[in-house]
């Protein structure tokens, strides 16, 4: 049965007080791990309703069992690439078709690659760039006329410290999440006169699958590996961030730290990171 049917409508106004998770229709990208995943199995302990979106089929099923399994509204996924335009179309097909409204998107999914950019290639730094910013620019286009439907909307962008203050042996990363952070910031005027929020998170090193993935690597980084922190607390400052309606967020404390230096000694975060180039 739709949940257009099944939920009430409600008017798109610009809401005060805490933001509730119950009932709400989310869709959340790069779900099958990491800070994704943590995040949908905490939030379907509210009663939300979860369309998951990511490439791994088998993780994808095991996660919705789980979800149903922890009160969630309904959990469903669905299996393919972000960055494929015909994905984006699918997912914002399958909200059309059975909620008829969106309440929150949480655009997630993100790749890295690690090395010199000279050692890089042209595919490489395209490739990030149309996963981690040109999918959530274009997944958001589409959504916005379902996220003004919604209630008490709102756009949660996962971005990194790394869109704050680029380092070396990752431009091509950094260079994507300068760019949406951007964006992020650009369009927060324009969603506001819609009624609809947009929260920034911008994490530091996390404990993820996420560096088993990189598309490219081209030797190991030649600073001491930092102890991240559990994606699972990560989630919860994200999900902690939606009900009080933050702008933006650092999750990491070492991060924040890292934010902070380079906006007022930035001569001194340069001439550390000249050590490493």
């Amino acid at each position: 049965m739709s949940l257009q049917k099944t939920l009430p409508r409600h008017a798109n106004l610009k809401s005060t007080g805490p933001r509730f998770l119950a009932e709400r229709r989310i869709l959340l990208t790069g779900a099958s791990s990491g800070i994704g995943r943590d995040l949908a199995l905490q939030i379907a302990q509210h009663g939300a309703h979860l369309l998951l979106l990511a490439r791994r089929q088998e993780a994808l099923d095991q996660l919705t069992e789980e979800l149903r399994s922890l009160g969630a509204g309904s959990a469903t996924s669905l299996v393919g690439d972000i960055s494929d335009p015909a994905t984006r179309a699918a997912a914002i097909e399958k909200i059309q078709q059975d909620w008829g409204t969106l309440d929150l998107l949480i655009n997630n999914a993100g790749v890295s690659a690690l090395g010199r950019f000279s050692d890089g290639d042209e595919k490489t730094l395209r490739q990030i760039m149309e996963v981690n910013f040109f999918a959530y620019t274009e997944l958001t286009r589409l959504a916005l006329p379902w996220l003004e439907k919604g209630r008490d909307p709102m756009i949660v962008n996962v971005g990194s410290i790394l869109g704050h203050r680029g380092i070396p042996h990752n431009s091509e990363y950094c260079a994507s999440k300068f760019a949406l952070r951007g964006w992020s910031e650009a369009i927060r005027p324009e969603l506001a006169r819609k009624h609809i929020d947009l929260l920034l998170v911008s994490p530091g090193t996390t404990e993820t699958e996420f560096f088993d993935h990189l598309l490219a690597r081209h030797g190991d980084t030649p600073w001491r590996k930092q102890k991240g922190i559990p994606s699972a607390q990560v989630a919860q400052q994200i999900i902690l961030a939606i009900k009080r309606r933050r702008r933006e967020i650092f999750p990491n404390r070492r991060g924040r730290a890292l934010v902070l230096l380079n906006r007022f000694f930035p001569w001194l975060v340069d001439k550390i990171a000249n050590r490493y180039g």
